[in-house]
């Protein structure tokens, strides 16, 4: 069995209530839920397309769904996903996802945060989720979008209280490396991993002269760790080091910072065509692990960091979306990273953009994706 989820998609949808009138529906709403859903793997964009998708798939989801007036119209898809509460559909869409992330565990959590430029209402801004993401399974955890006042700080503590960080390794840009971000999830039972950049230029300061100190072995030997990794290929050279220190007293605001361990640099140093390029970045750490494994968890997010987006806008095309309900589009954004989780997860060799192809060519790959064929038979 290919299935990767172990419940029944029903069983995680039954706590969403039904914003429409009772008795004035003419369309179960798991049903629209599962086309939504089903559509998104199947490489649909928008409601047209999820309803022509259906429509062409309309015998195979009968074996499951009940469709006593056959495949709904967009308009229908449309005010349906706009009156969803996205918090409510969210703990539910979570609650799917986080039964597979169960079975292999969490380990480490990026946050990170990405504009829906087409979400763009009158003098209402474009939506910016702030998503966590698990990068060992593949999988969403949480999203939470930044107010109309507010931005990606507010909105940090917020998606932190939706996740259980017992035993995680959490990892932020320098937007989050707040002093209380820190203290929550410390807090809550994980570790972080925060890079530091200008926005705390003391900070910032204090780890550089450390990391001198200790590239000049002015600091207990000990205290020091170092890790090097080298890739080489298409005329492209690539090294990456990570400095790790267990000596924060240089740190003069240390004890403001809850469970503070480590501090420390990854140098990033780049050779195309005899042009060598070369990037520091700064972190502090509550974690006291080697350098192999900061240096790996800071790269495991900055490639969700770039390839999340990347599969969002090129397989999905979320830039191009033009979903203005500000409850449709957050909902839409979901289930987009509900279908970028679930075909990731799934082991056919392919890139996302041809396994959703594939999902909307073949039901029995599409069934292995959502539930597994013998889950989505007994809906």
């Amino acid at each position: 069995m290919a299935g990767t989820l172990p419940c029944l998609i029903k069983k995680h949808f039954r706590p969403l209530p039904d914003p429409r009138v009772v008795g004035r529906s003419r369309h179960r709403l798991i049903d629209i839920i599962v086309l939504a859903i089903g559509g998104v793997i199947g490489n649909c964009d928008d409601w047209p397309d999820i309803v022509q998708f259906a429509k062409s798939r309309l015998a195979w989801f009968k074996r499951f769904l009940e469709l006593p007036e056959g495949v709904p119209s967009h308009d229908t898809f449309e005010r349906v996903f706009a009156a969803l509460d996205p918090r409510v559909f969210e703990r539910c869409c979570l609650s799917w996802l986080r039964a597979a992330a169960d079975l292999v565990g969490v380990g480490h959590i990026a946050i990170d945060g990405k504009t829906l430029r087409g979400s763009a209402s009158g003098a209402l801004q474009p939506l910016h989720p702030v998503s966590a993401w698990a990068t060992h399974a593949n999988l969403t955890l949480g999203q939470v979008a930044v107010g109309p006042q507010g931005n990606e700080i507010t909105a940090i503590p917020k998606l932190l209280e939706l996740l259980d960080l017992a035993g995680a390794l959490v990892t932020i840009d320098a937007i989050g490396c707040q002093k209380a971000i820190a203290k929550q999830i410390v807090a809550a039972g994980g570790d972080y991993v925060l890079v530091v950049k200008g926005n705390h230029e003391q900070l910032l300061e204090d780890i550089q002269e450390t990391v001198s100190k200790a590239l000049d072995g002015a600091l207990p030997v000990g205290a020091v760790r170092q890790y090097t990794t080298t890739d080489e290929g298409h005329g492209r050279r690539e090294e990456r080091s990570c400095v790790m220190i267990e000596f924060t007293r240089g740190i003069r605001d240390r004890k403001e910072w809850r469970g503070l361990a480590t501090v420390g640099m990854v140098r990033h140093t780049r050779t195309v065509a005899g042009e060598t390029t070369t990037e520091a970045r700064y972190f502090i750490g509550s974690r006291r692990m080697g350098a192999r494994r900061y240096l790996a968890a800071l790269r495991d997010h900055w490639k969700v960091e770039n390839n999340q987006r990347w599969q969002l806008d090129i397989s999905f095309r979320e830039d191009e979306s033009r979903v203005e309900n500000r409850h449709g589009a957050a909902n839409l954004a979901l289930m987009r990273k509900m279908a970028l989780s679930l075909l990731k997860r799934h082991p056919r060799e392919d890139s996302i953009a041809r396994k959703r192809k594939y999902a909307a060519m073949n039901t029995a790959f599409l069934a292995e994706t959502l539930a597994g064929a013998e889950g989505l038979e007994e809906i």
